[in-house]
């Protein structure tokens, strides 16, 4: 049975993929009636959203927005279908910089993973690592824990560019709604048995 989920916590900073300033292009509404809108990914649990903003934001000069002070008329969370191609493109550079800028909370994946089950290991959840290199991450985090991105690249030979596995296994979250296994992200329906979040350990 999956663990039980519990209530995501509401982003506070969103990430800006997209905007589009009379509004999306496939609604259908008479141009005056359509309002800016931004396509955006939040920082802490990548939830992707659709925001209505007021006339005089304009979000194509900054890369994030505060929920809590930018003026917001609606924001209605969507799929990774529900992205414009423009957003699409966009998704993987900036889930990297999300991960870049939050090095420390990524790192710590790397120092607390477990097992999932007897043959699964959380770490093999991440594109490129296999048994091999599972183990050698293993072996060198009970050594001392990892301090960074480089320190990890220095330490376990044959892992290179670790931020980037991790942006890869969001962005494979992110596109498949049913994948059984979530790190990083949270579902866009309520959590079913064939989903499994996963809770990182504390220390």
């Amino acid at each position: 049975m999956p663990m039980k989920e519990k209530r995501p916590e509401k982003e506070q900073i969103a990430w800006i993929l997209d905007y589009l300033p009379i509004g999306h292009p496939d609604d259908k509404h008479h141009g005056y009636q359509k309002k800016p809108l931004v396509q955006a990914i939040g920082e802490k649990r990548f939830v992707l959203m659709e925001i209505h903003t007021e006339e005089e934001i304009s979000p194509v000069t900054t890369e994030k927005i505060e929920l809590k002070t930018a003026k917001i008329r609606q924001i209605r969370r969507i799929a990774y279908k529900d992205l414009t191609n423009g957003s699409q493109k966009e998704l993987p550079y900036v889930i990297e910089k999300i991960v870049h800028e939050n090095e420390e909370r990524f790192i710590n994946f790397f120092n607390t993973a477990y097992p999932l089950t007897t043959r699964l290991h959380m770490l093999e959840l991440l594109p490129g690592i296999g048994k091999k290199l599972m183990w050698a991450v293993i072996e060198e985090r009970e050594k001392g824990k990892f301090k960074g991105f480089q320190n990890i690249v220095e330490r376990v030979k044959g892992l290179h560019t670790p931020e980037r596995l991790i942006t890869h296994r969001i962005e494979e979250e992110l596109k498949d709604d049913n994948i059984k296994y979530r790190v990083f992200t949270t579902p866009l329906r309520h959590t079913k048995e064939k989903d499994t979040p996963i809770r990182h350990k504390r220390h």
